[in-house]
C-alpha cells in the first residue's frame, strides 16, 4: 500500500475542497481574493490531480484536469506533492510565470490561513466563530476524505464493498454545517450540504460536541449513551462510516 498516494488523494481532494467556504467565512480571505480571476491546476505524476478555479470572489476545487489553467504546479511523485504540503518542498511551475507575484505572496496567505483553522488549539477553540469554522472544515474534510479512501486504501475499499447503496447524511443540529456519503456499490461521492431524506444519519447535538467527536476527543458510544450523538436510519451503514472514519487520522494528522 502506497501511503504517499493515499496522502496525496486526501491533500488534494479533501483538505484543498476548504478553500472554497475559506473565501466565503474569513472576510480578510474574502477581500483578498476577490479580484482573482485564475485557474491552479495540480498535476502528479502517477498520482491524483485536482485544480482551483477564482472567479468573482467565489472558489471552487474539483478533481481532474481544467481545460485552460492559468497556472500548472507538476510534481514528480505522490511523495513530492505530500513534502509541499508539509513545508518540505516545492512544486515546478509548468505554467504560469507572469502569475509568479499570486503564487509567491496571496496565494500562500490563503492556504495559511486555511492551515490556521485546520488545526485548533484549545486556545483557538474557545473562540465561538474559530469552533463554527474549524467543525465546518472538519466535517467537509472529513466526508471528502472517505470518497478518496475508498478509492485508494483497500481496507476502506472493502468496508464501503458492504455498504448499502444510499445517503449517510452527518450533521449538525439544528442547522449545519453537513456534508453527505453517497453509497453505490462500492463507489462513494461526497457533497456539502443537507439531504432531506437520508437512509441514514450521524446527528451531533452542537457544534462542540460534533468537534470532540471528530476529533477524537470524544467517545461516540459515550456520546450516543448521553444523546449527544444521535444515529438515525441504517445502524449498519452508520457503523460502517465510522469505521471509515477511524481511517482518516491514519494518514492526516
Amino acid at each position: 500500500m502506497n501511503t504517499d498516494l493515499i496522502k496525496a488523494h486526501l491533500n488534494l481532494n479533501a483538505v484543498l475542497v476548504n478553500l472554497e467556504d475559506l473565501v466565503v467565512l474569513d472576510a480578510e480571505m474574502a477581500a483578498l481574493s476577490k479580484g482573482w480571476n485564475l485557474s491552479v491546476q495540480f498535476i502528479v505524476r502517477k498520482g491524483p490531480s485536482a485544480y482551483i478555479q477564482f472567479e468573482n470572489g467565489t472558489c471552487t476545487v474539483r478533481r481532474g484536469r481544467c481545460k485552460k489553467p492559468s497556472v500548472i504546479l507538476y510534481f514528480f511523485s505522490p511523495a513530492h506533492l505530500v513534502k509541499m504540503f508539509d513545508g518540505k518542498a516545492q512544486p515546478v511551475l509548468l505554467k504560469g510565470f507572469t502569475k509568479l507575484g499570486f503564487l509567491m505572496k496571496d496565494f500562500p496567505k490563503l492556504t495559511a490561513r486555511m492551515e490556521h483553522y485546520l488545526k485548533p488549539t484549545p486556545e483557538l477553540l474557545a473562540d465561538k466563530n474559530y469552533l463554527a469554522v474549524n467543525t465546518r472544515f472538519t466535517i467537509t474534510t472529513a466526508a471528502f476524505a472517505i470518497r478518496e479512501l475508498g478509492l485508494v486504501e483497500p481496507v476502506a475499499r472493502m468496508i464501503a464493498s458492504h455498504i448499502h447503496k444510499g445517503v449517510t447524511l452527518i450533521k449538525v443540529l439544528p442547522n449545519g454545517p453537513s456534508a453527505m456519503l453517497k453509497f453505490d456499490n462500492g463507489t462513494i461521492e461526497a457533497e456539502k450540504g443537507d439531504f432531506e431524506k437520508p437512509m441514514s444519519a450521524m446527528l451531533f447535538r452542537n457544534l462542540k460536541v460534533a468537534n470532540d467527536i471528530l476529533n477524537q476527543k470524544l467517545d461516540a458510544f459515550t456520546a450516543i449513551a448521553t444523546g449527544d450523538l444521535r444515529p438515525r436510519g441504517q445502524i449498519g451503514m452508520i457503523d460502517s462510516v465510522s469505521l471509515l472514519l477511524d481511517r482518516i487520522p491514519l494518514y492526516l494528522g
